[in-house]
């Protein structure tokens, strides 16, 4: 156990930013919502060990598409989430996890953890941000024998979009039933889920991926600190993960539209060596392919895009047409991978949408992908 500090914040908003895969939040965002958590009391993190199993667990995240616009997440909402799942839950909640790293992701459970005197727990659903909650769900998605309770805060009450809203049932209706609160608050809220004993998150989750965030934070930090270049900043990112650059090049077409708490397209980015590649997106990047239909890489792969001149991860909302960018990506063999990515039937959803197939390239020795 240690007390996170400011500069935990910003690490993890730093390390968060490459798990990313251009999507997770804001750097804004996850800056101020981690200062305040910090300044209102140091939340712990603790090691699952640290827990008993029968230590109540509840998930803390955010819901929704960096491209809606007009949503209000106040740092009361993440807490007023949390807060309605205790009044429902019959049983005291120890700690909190988050779903998924990102830019403001890697923090969601801070701030309610620091203002209700929970501890953060070195856990993940996750290691990388995704589109849909099934995904980062401890593989509860397709149980169907399992009541959850989920519940979600914010909107703007000037407007009359704010929402309050609890419910119970499978995870997977409970999970679309938020999707549509995000979109009707503005397109994103705050949410907690699924109260589950520590023995359940210590066998389904991505164990560390906290700390694998704060720990990458710090080792770019020190770089930056060094005035190491972008290059090096990149050099020094694909060493502490494993990760490699797999191309670099322009950004030739950005094609990308909002739709229910979605944000969903594609884009195109024209390599050095005169390939065409083209980044599939729902809120982050799915899957990446060449002009001759060769994938590259699929989800759960970390796939980042990190500016050239900067060497820092390039959101897909900040992306522009023009742009110079190098494409980078994490194989899921170096990552701790949880329960919820390899659940086949979070898959079909996304594969419609994007009208691509994912699990069939992700693990191509299921017993799914040969059916």
């Amino acid at each position: 156990m240690r007390e996170l500090t400011q500069e935990d914040v910003i690490a993890a908003v730093k390390g968060g930013s490459v798990f990313a895969s251009g999507g997770g939040g804001w750097v804004d965002h996850g800056l101020e919502i981690g200062g305040a958590a910090i300044a209102i009391g140091r939340p712990k993190l603790v090691s699952i060990d640290e827990l008993p199993d029968d230590a109540i667990i509840l998930t803390c995240t955010a819901i929704g598409a960096p491209a809606g616009r007009d949503w209000q997440m106040l740092g009361r909402d993440y807490i007023k989430a949390v807060q309605l799942v205790q009044e429902k839950f019959d049983g005291q909640i120890a700690g909190v996890i988050t779903p998924q790293n990102g830019m403001s992701s890697s923090i969601n459970g801070w701030l309610p953890a620091a203002a209700l005197g929970l501890v953060v727990v070195d856990a993940t659903g996750d290691i990388r941000a995704h589109p849909t909650g099934k995904m980062g769900s401890l593989g509860l998605a397709s149980r169907t024998d399992f009541e959850t309770i989920q519940a979600v805060a914010g909107g703007k009450p000037e407007i009359g979009t704010y929402i309050e809203l609890v419910t119970t049932g499978s995870p997977a209706k409970t999970s679309n039933i938020l999707r549509t609160a995000s979109d009707m608050a503005g397109g994103f809220i705050a949410a907690a889920r699924h109260p589950l004993p520590a023995s359940y998150v210590k066998e389904h989750a991505a164990i560390g991926g906290i700390s694998l965030a704060i720990d990458l934070g710090h080792a770019i930090l020190n770089a930056e600190a060094q005035g190491i270049d972008a290059e090096g900043i990149l050099n020094v990112i694909e060493k502490k993960t494993g990760g490699a650059v797999i191309a670099r090049g322009t950004v030739t077409q950005k094609s990308v539209r909002y739709s229910g708490a979605f944000d969903i397209g594609f884009i195109t980015v024209a390599s050095e060596d005169g390939d065409t590649y083209t980044l599939h997106v729902m809120n982050e990047y799915m899957a990446v392919e060449d002009e001759k239909g060769t994938r590259h890489s699929t989800f759960p792969d970390v796939i980042t895009t990190f500016s050239l001149e900067t060497g820092a991860p390039v959101s897909v909302g900040e992306l522009r047409d023009g742009q110079s960018i190098g494409i980078f990506v994490i194989d899921k063999s170096r990552v701790p991978l949880s329960s919820s990515v390899k659940d086949p039937s979070v898959y079909p959803e996304v594969e419609e949408v994007l009208g691509i197939e994912l699990y069939r390239y992700a693990f191509p020795t299921s017993e799914k992908a040969h059916a």
